[in-house]
């Protein structure tokens, strides 16, 4: 049998829909097998085999009750994962945030493709560059003087 870490046995626990639905009816309070397995069009021993994967990943703990041995949740690896994500979400956030400055420099570096300046307003009339009291230059070439 391979062993893995407890995180990776947490997260494979919980890469299953069924197991993570289980759990979430566990959190409500402790609930015997055959309640666990009513919302579930599944064997009693397909849940059983979920529970087993529970169990060994420390999701879950079993206790026996006469007949019956009532599953309770146990949220400490659950806890552990979530730090683990809490501090990755942390690194990622910042490495998004560095990432988003980095594009947000490249489009103030980039050539427009109207020719204006890099940086330049799109409306010739909101770019600080242009001096509003000066008239644009025309192309003399193209004015003839009519005779008077």
């Amino acid at each position: 049998m391979q062993t893995t870490d407890p995180l990776s046995t947490t997260f494979a626990a919980l890469a299953d829909p069924t197991r993570r639905a289980i759990l979430s009816r566990l959190a409500d309070g402790e609930a015997t097998v055959n309640e666990l397995s009513s919302p579930f069009d599944v064997s009693l021993q397909a849940i059983s085999r979920h529970l087993k994967v529970l169990e060994r990943a420390g999701l879950i703990t079993r206790r026996r009750d006469a007949q019956f041995r009532p599953c309770r949740f146990e949220a400490e690896p659950l806890d552990h994962a979530v730090e683990w994500i809490d501090r990755h979400r942390q690194v990622w956030g910042e490495r998004f945030d560095q990432l988003e400055a980095h594009l947000v420099e490249l489009q103030r570096r980039a050539p427009r493709p109207d020719g204006r300046a890099p940086g330049a307003a799109a409306d010739p009339s909101l770019d600080p560059s242009v001096d509003p009291s000066v008239d644009p230059p025309t192309d003399r070439t193209t004015h003839k003087e009519q005779p008077s």
